[in-house]
């Protein structure tokens, strides 16, 4: 062997050493070989669990899969939006669950909204009764844990009302008593198809007028009176249509016949409790965000539009709050999310929710623990990712766009 060659050898040695040892200190190749070395490792540690789980659930005798979704349920719920008896499979019970969880959580964040609007605003108001009253309200509201508010609902205000005979008669054949409201039913008659046909004519039509009297306004600076028109189009028409069917809806109004009603809807204490809870103590925190996204606004746009002669409420509806939306929106969407993952506090008062339902009585009678709550889980994943997902895309309506 000669020298050369062992020397050339050990060269390229050499140089392939060094090559290996640049490699090493390249940031973008340990950036990619670390994500790559984390993601592996969590797959593994996934497939460690499954097959943990799968290994355990055969040593106790317990079947896997999700076959158990279409055995008999054997059960009742209290509330159901659908058709459901204890024949029903525990599909079904699911779907029961999630619906009255959507419903609940639906009518909680409008309710939740008006209200945090409202409470915002009255905080910032020069009356100075009302601001400290709305002040009151947010401070009390938001340090009072949810799940206390909820007891104190359903066990000291509903559940101490008087019975069904010595119960609250409201306006419009509304009846208040410890076995919840009831209210009239809509009953629909011959040509209702109609009535409903121009409810949604009247909405659409109110919507592109809307639009037409906002580019109107930014074109030309002239408003119009949106408000009167559009509540005369989506009163008007539909009454138009109710007289020429010869009146296709009636109500049920509910009866007191014996110890209870009969007739009407009933809206059990359970569900009056779990909105009344999520609402009034979600619209704390939104107040405390429509206040501070009003705040944001320059005071001189308030200066500038009192020089101009315009009122108050046409500031703060025209000026302020569609800027301040850019504000509001972002945290907004954290509390709409908020709410729907506090509805599942429901089993706390006995709303049959999808907590209560499938979590609590289907678990228990199948042992299918895994399948449960893995279902129950991806509800609540797929409801919050849908919120944020109109969420954003409501935020970037309002968003400022250079031009």
């Amino acid at each position: 062997m000669s020298v050369e060659g062992a020397a050339g050898r050990a060269a390229a040695a050499g140089g392939g050493g060094v090559a290996k040892a640049r490699l090493l200190y390249d940031p973008r190749f340990r950036s990619w070989a670390f994500q790559i070395a984390l993601v592996v490792a969590v797959v593994l540690f996934f497939f460690w669990i499954a097959g943990n789980a799968a290994r355990n659930l055969q040593q106790a005798n317990i079947a896997s899969g999700f076959g158990f979704l279409d055995v008999r349920a054997g059960f009742v719920i209290a509330e159901t939006p659908i058709h459901y008896t204890d024949n029903s499979t525990y599909g079904r019970a699911f779907l029961v669950g999630l619906l009255n969880t959507i419903i609940v959580a639906f009518l909680g964040i409008v309710f939740a909204t008006v209200l945090g609007f409202v409470i915002g605003i009255a905080r910032l108001s020069k009356n100075w009764l009302v601001a400290r009253l709305a002040t009151a309200y947010v401070e009390v509201m938001r340090n009072i844990p949810l799940l206390l508010q909820l007891l104190f609902w359903y066990k000291a205000v509903l559940a101490v009302l008087p019975s069904p005979r010595q119960g609250l008669e409201l306006p419009l054949g509304v009846f208040l008593n410890n076995r919840g409201l009831f209210i009239p039913r809509p009953v629909m008659e011959t040509g209702g198809g109609m009535l409903l046909g121009a409810i949604g004519i009247a909405a659409l039509a109110t919507y592109l007028l809307a639009r037409w009297a906002k580019a109107r306004r930014m074109r030309t600076g002239h408003s119009f009176p949106m408000l009167r028109v559009g509540l005369a189009i989506m009163l008007g028409l539909p009454f138009v249509v109710y007289v020429l069917a010869g009146a296709p809806i009636t109500f049920d109004v509910p009866e007191l016949q014996g110890f209870n009603f009969t007739g009407g809807k009933q809206v059990s204490p359970e569900f009056t409790a779990l909105l009344l809870g999520l609402s009034i103590y979600t619209s704390a925190f939104i107040a405390e965000i429509v206040r501070a996204g009003i705040l944001s606004v320059s005071r001189g746009q308030w200066e500038a539009a009192g020089a101009l002669g315009v009122r108050y409420g046409r500031i703060l509806r025209l000026i302020i709050i569609p800027q301040a939306m850019r504000v509001i929106i972002p945290p907004l969407t954290s509390q709409y999310l908020n709410l729907t993952k506090n509805s599942s506090l429901a089993v706390a008062i006995g709303y049959p929710d999808l907590v209560a339902v499938f979590a609590g009585t289907v678990l228990n009678q199948t042992g299918q623990a895994v399948e449960v709550i893995l279902m129950t889980m991806a509800v609540y994943l797929t409801l919050s990712l849908l919120t944020s997902a109109f969420m954003n895309w409501f935020n970037a309506r309002y968003a400022l766009v250079e031009r």
